[in-house]
This record gives C-alpha cells, sequence and structure tokens, in this order.
C-alpha cells in the first residue's frame, strides 16, 4: 500500500491538486512574508541612499533603452553587467515572493504590473527624493524582467505549491463539452 507521502498529488485529468496541509502553508507564506520584508529593506538600502559625489552625473531618463545603450558602450564590460545584471537581479525576489506573500497576485500579468508598479515608485522615490539619485525608466524594465524570470523559475512553483486552487463547479463539463464542439 503506497503511503500518502508517494501518492501523486493529483487524481486525473482536470483534477486540481490538493492544497498542502495549513501548517505547512501557513509557514511558507510567513517565510516569504520574511524574505519580502527582508527584500524591501535591501531594496530602500540599495535604492534609497544618497549618492552626493554622483549629483553632477546624474540624469534622469525616460526613454527606454537609452541608459542600456551607455550602459553597453562603457569601455569596461564588467560595469555594464554589473548595471544590467544588478537590475534583473533585483528584481527577482519579486517574481518568487509576490505570488506566494499575495496569491491574489498569481499569474505572470499581475506579477509583472505590480512590479512595474512598485519599481515605478522607486524610481520617482529615487528621482525626486534622493540626492544623487535620477529616475530610470531601464531600471523598471529591468527590474520588471527580473521579476518574470523569479516567476517563471520558481514563483508559479511555489505559489502552486502553496496556494493549490480548489476545482471550479462546472468547469470539467465545460472543457469536456468544449472539447465535442
Amino acid at each position: 500500500m503506497a503511503s500518502a507521502a508517494s501518492r501523486p498529488r493529483t487524481t486525473g485529468p482536470g483534477s486540481e491538486r490538493r492544497p498542502l496541509p495549513w501548517p505547512v502553508r501557513l509557514l511558507a507564506v510567513l517565510c516569504a512574508f520574511t524574505f519580502m520584508v527582508a527584500f524591501a529593506v535591501v531594496l530602500a538600502r540599495l535604492t534609497l541612499q544618497p549618492s552626493p559625489a554622483s549629483e553632477a552625473l546624474t540624469h534622469s531618463n525616460l526613454q527606454p533603452g537609452s541608459s542600456l545603450r551607455a550602459y553597453l558602450d562603457q569601455p569596461e564590460l564588467r560595469d555594464a553587467v554589473k548595471q544590467i545584471g544588478g537590475n534583473i537581479v533585483l528584481g527577482i525576489p519579486f517574481g518568487v515572493l509576490v505570488p506566494v506573500v499575495a496569491p491574489r497576485t498569481r499569474g505572470i500579468l499581475r506579477v509583472l504590473l505590480l512590479t512595474a508598479f512598485v519599481m515605478l515608485l522607486v524610481e520617482f522615490a529615487q528621482g525626486a527624493l534622493v540626492t544623487g539619485r535620477a529616475f530610470d525608466i531601464d531600471d523598471v524594465i529591468l527590474n520588471t524582467t527580473g521579476a518574470l524570470i523569479g516567476y517563471l523559475l520558481l514563483g508559479r512553483r511555489l505559489s502552486r505549491a502553496v496556494h493549490a486552487r480548489k476545482a471550479r463547479p462546472g468547469r470539467a463539463g465545460k472543457e469536456s463539452s468544449a472539447g465535442k464542439a
């Protein structure tokens, strides 16, 4: 006789996964929330710290791709990788954690819109309030790209494991009748 742990989580085509036991789900959400708070602190420290030495060098960028071209035109490839890669990596935790912490945001479009909105707020704050920092639309694009990567690699799976959706009544019938038409 197979144990519950060795049985598959689905019972057949069209059926949904059974949710994890509530204590495990609660622990997963609490851990994700803790990591999200830690991420917010790191994000604030990285992006909202004044940089008076850079004040003369900063300029806002509202044209997508402009900063990316400037990064890639630098003589040091390491600087371009640091700027572009750093902004992508900064968005990855959003794509992983947001669907676990807030299951209503699950879905690629919702995660991308929420990430873009939050990163726009961060960039506006940088440009308006922080010395030596400026608004850069390319940072928003790169951060959102990172969130997409995080969601596709891990966030979607984690969210599905923690917040399994229950089968909707009548949905299986609609799918089978749609297949007959």
